[in-house]
């Protein structure tokens, strides 16, 4: 049995695993002077049990698993919301997604979280409570690991991203998501690629 990770609370300034810069390095402190790093993650195991808490940058460099929330959004013509992560992110920067979406913070439901990450990425109030479809383990073997709860949302209202986070955005129809992929002229994320493969079979009839 591993020994569960000691409770931290101080912030890190290591390197993440991926070698992005972590996020106090390279995205603006709030106002009280806290970053994106800062933020407390709950860590979990392979059960999604809390055995611990860390700092999002510390979590990150130390590849601890943690939770995060997917939420595919999809327009009143059923488009699906496509965007480029800016180059300041933690992980994955100035990659293409198909989702929006992060980590859940410590104490926090995937249903708060959910909601919380869309609202904000796609800079909208009011938005319906996205409807919870499934949940599984990401794990890359490269020390990335994190429960990922999978969600889908209608938002009929006007966007209008946060900048911090998204440095493209269209919602596309999902044929031409299709292409983009087989494609290959865009980098996409590989943990949302991993939920897009995972909701395709979610919703295929032959699924059991």
């Amino acid at each position: 049995m591993s020994t569960p990770p000691e409770k931290s609370t101080h912030s890190a300034k290591s390197t993440p695993a991926d070698g992005t810069t972590p996020a106090d390095e390279s995205t603006p402190a709030d106002a009280d002077g806290t970053t994106p790093a800062d933020e407390i993650l709950d860590i979990v195991d392979e059960n999604d049990e809390v055995v611990g808490q860390f700092p999002r940058g510390e979590a990150y460099a130390r590849g601890l698993r943690h939770r995060c929330v997917f939420i595919q959004a999809r327009d009143a013509r059923g488009r699906i919301f496509v965007h480029r992560r800016t180059p300041t992110k933690l992980v994955f920067p100035s990659l293409y997604d198909m989702f929006v979406g992060g980590v859940v913070g410590a104490g926090e439901s995937y249903d708060g979280a959910a909601l919380r990450e869309a609202e904000e990425e796609l800079g909208v109030t009011g938005l319906p409570r996205p409807e919870p479809l499934f949940k599984f383990l990401y794990d890359n073997g490269a020390g990335q690991s994190w429960w990922s709860a999978v969600y889908e949302v209608r938002c009929e209202l006007p966007v209008h991203p946060q900048v911090e986070e998204v440095a493209w955005h269209a919602f596309l129809p999902e044929d031409e998501v299709e292409r983009r992929l087989g494609e290959g002229q865009w980098e996409w994320v590989p943990d949302g690629l991993a939920a897009y493969e995972r909701l395709k079979a979610f919703r295929s009839p032959d699924s059991p």
